[in-house]
């Protein structure tokens, strides 16, 4: 079983050794490149200002942080959460970075997880291309209409559509139909495989699928291409 955890973080700057903290931690299970529903999601009271720029990016104010909980307070169930799952994350040294800071405030050690990087993912992938998660949604053509700010839970969300697509995507999907077979403690239980709750747009135009409909119908009526247009209305 491979149990992985992508997630993102939020935070009050850039550079946790100047003093900046985390104010956002979401994350979301995958098992065999799977999403599971399960997640973890926690505001943080950083317990300093906001920097303005930053709340440019994410909106979370000094107020709305006031009466969240300290990190010290969440850190054993984030830590529960992660177990020794993989951690992704895009830019996945600045998330480490302060999940490892905050934790030392605590008296804890650092991560020992693996930890994979979407963007240097997307570098082997996409030579010269932009890499933001952004730009690689419109690539996939991933929806992120409801990313108006930057948001921990919903851009780990987001990243999972775009971490199975770096790694093969609906490859990955079709070599797991329709279970996804769980080991646990030596009993084999079978799981229903999550689908996408919004299918992705096809990246056939109507020209290609015409195309396409007129060379099958160049190959003649004992075609087994013939037999899928029927099926498919077409």
């Amino acid at each position: 079983m491979s149990r992985e955890i992508v997630l993102d973080t939020e935070t009050t700057g850039l550079n946790p050794v100047t003093g900046d903290r985390v104010v956002e931690i979401g994350g979301v299970e995958l098992i065999n490149h799977i999403p599971t529903g399960k997640h973890f999601h926690h505001y943080v009271n950083p317990e300093r200002r906001m920097a303005d720029d930053a709340f440019q990016v994410h909106g979370l104010s000094d107020a709305f942080l006031a009466d969240k909980p300290r990190f010290a307070e969440i850190a054993e169930d984030m830590l529960a959460f992660f177990g020794d799952a993989t951690l992704i994350a895009h830019n996945a040294p600045f998330d480490i970075s302060f999940l490892n800071a905050e934790l030392e405030r605590t008296r804890r050690p650092p991560l020992a997880n693996a930890v994979i990087d979407t963007v240097a993912l997307a570098r082997d992938k996409h030579p010269g291309a932009k890499v933001s998660l952004d730009a690689l949604c419109r690539h996939y053509g991933i929806d992120t209409s409801r990313r108006v700010l930057h948001g921990a839970l919903l851009d780990s969300e987001i990243l999972a559509d775009v971490y199975l697509e770096l790694i093969g995507g609906r490859q990955v999907a079709l070599a797991l139909v329709e279970e996804t077979r769980i080991v646990l403690t030596g009993v084999v239980q079978f799981q229903p495989a999550a689908q996408r709750p919004v299918p992705l747009p096809s990246r056939l135009s109507a020209e290609t699928l015409a195309a396409h409909l007129a060379l099958i119908k160049t190959l003649g009526s004992g075609a087994i291409w013939g037999d899928y247009a029927e099926a498919s209305g077409r």
